[in-house]
């Protein structure tokens, strides 16, 4: 989210500092791993539209880098009637009606077309959404570091952040896990984001029988959900991860009923059965996913209360890295231009001013 302001506001005639306490990649910040999920479906219909807006924003980075990033192959929710007998009402449906609703693209297949097109899956309905899959995490990192080092922007790294460190005319906090701390530095500020820390209980590298490999790539296969169970899967890419990735969650902002699905041998043995005899490994080479929880589930994202020209960030969920180059873009309007061409308003982080550190204390 940082790059990303920093690149816009460079782009806007700024003269920008990137501070940051790790360095950039490493395990302390989102830059770390290897793929990130991106996608239009969510059931919430603003969500949905940002992340097709972001989906924008990221081809026009990768024209203007010359980087390719996204991994477009495609994101297909699933559901079984043996695991979640209500099909209509799980996620896949639901979504796929909303994104109908939206005029966004979505496929739907039945069992049949699951079987013809997906071998290695046992389903009963799938809801493709086309205009998904993987970021290419390493290659954003890459493309972001040469872009702001073209634009001249001066990235300290391995620093602590201490107001008056740097003089400048607008400061942009986009610290994750430490925003608290840094919006307590700053004279005026009584803002304490709720904000709490969550992964998933589960992440592991499931590596396919010999000949098996090519129907789990990305050629082949797309990035698999099964939400209501708390599923999600990156297929292999080759040149970046090979294996496939399956991680267990149950998101906050998802309903989750009672299933036979309770943690990733579950899934496979019920649902991805090409699977069963793939060797598991646990991923531990990069980020499992640590997530910055919001208490009422959505981005906190806008000016900082009592502090002027001061700009907050944080809050992604889980889900947010899909919408980086947006935040980026929002964060460098608010800083440079004064304001943003996006409403805004939902994701104010004035919200919580009353709340305070009690609130914060209670979250975390």
């Amino acid at each position: 989210m940082g790059l990303f302001t920093a690149e816009r506001a460079a782009q806007l005639g700024a003269r920008v500092a990137v501070v940051e306490q790790g360095r950039i990649g490493d395990p302390l910040t989102a830059s770390f791993g290897r793929t990130r999920s991106f996608r239009n479906d969510y059931l919430d219909a603003a969500y949905a539209r940002l992340a097709h807006e972001a989906y924008r924003l990221w081809g026009e980075f990768e024209r203007r880098t010359g980087t390719e990033v996204l991994v477009r192959c495609g994101c297909l929710n699933l559901a079984k009637r043996t695991v979640t007998p209500d099909v209509d009402a799980t996620y896949a449906q639901r979504t796929h009606e909303k994104l109908l609703a939206l005029g966004l693209p979505t496929e739907a297949l039945d069992r049949d077309a699951l079987g013809a097109r997906y071998p290695d899956l046992d389903a009963d309905l799938g809801r493709l959404d086309p205009e998904a899959g993987v970021v290419d995490v390493g290659a954003v990192t890459a493309g972001l570091t040469r872009a702001l080092d073209e634009l001249g922007v001066d990235v300290y790294e391995g620093v602590g952040f201490r107001p008056g460190d740097i003089a400048a005319r607008a400061l942009v906090v986009t610290a994750g896990h430490g925003t608290n701390d840094v919006l307590a530095g700053l004279d005026g500020c009584d803002l304490q984001v709720p904000i709490s820390r969550d992964r998933p209980s589960e992440a592991k590298y499931l590596i396919p029988p010999a000949g098996a490999r090519e129907r789990f790539t990305a050629e082949r296969m797309p990035v698999l959900a099964y939400l209501d169970t708390g599923i999600y899967c990156h297929p292999i890419v080759d040149g970046l991860v090979d294996a496939v990735k399956i991680g267990y969650y149950n998101p906050p902002d998802v309903e989750r009923g009672t299933t036979p699905i309770t943690d990733i041998a579950g899934f496979v043995e019920e649902c991805l059965p090409g699977l069963r005899d793939a060797e598991v490994r646990d991923v531990e080479d990069v980020d499992q996913c640590d997530y910055d929880l919001v208490d009422d589930d959505d981005f906190v994202l806008g000016a900082i209360p009592g502090v002027a020209d001061a700009y907050v960030g944080v809050g992604w969920r889980g889900t947010g890295y899909k919408f980086a180059p947006w935040v980026g873009r929002v964060l460098a309007g608010l800083a440079v231009q004064e304001g943003t061409v996006y409403d805004i308003a939902r994701f104010d982080p004035g919200r919580f001013q009353e709340v305070g550190h009690d609130a914060a204390a209670a979250a975390v």
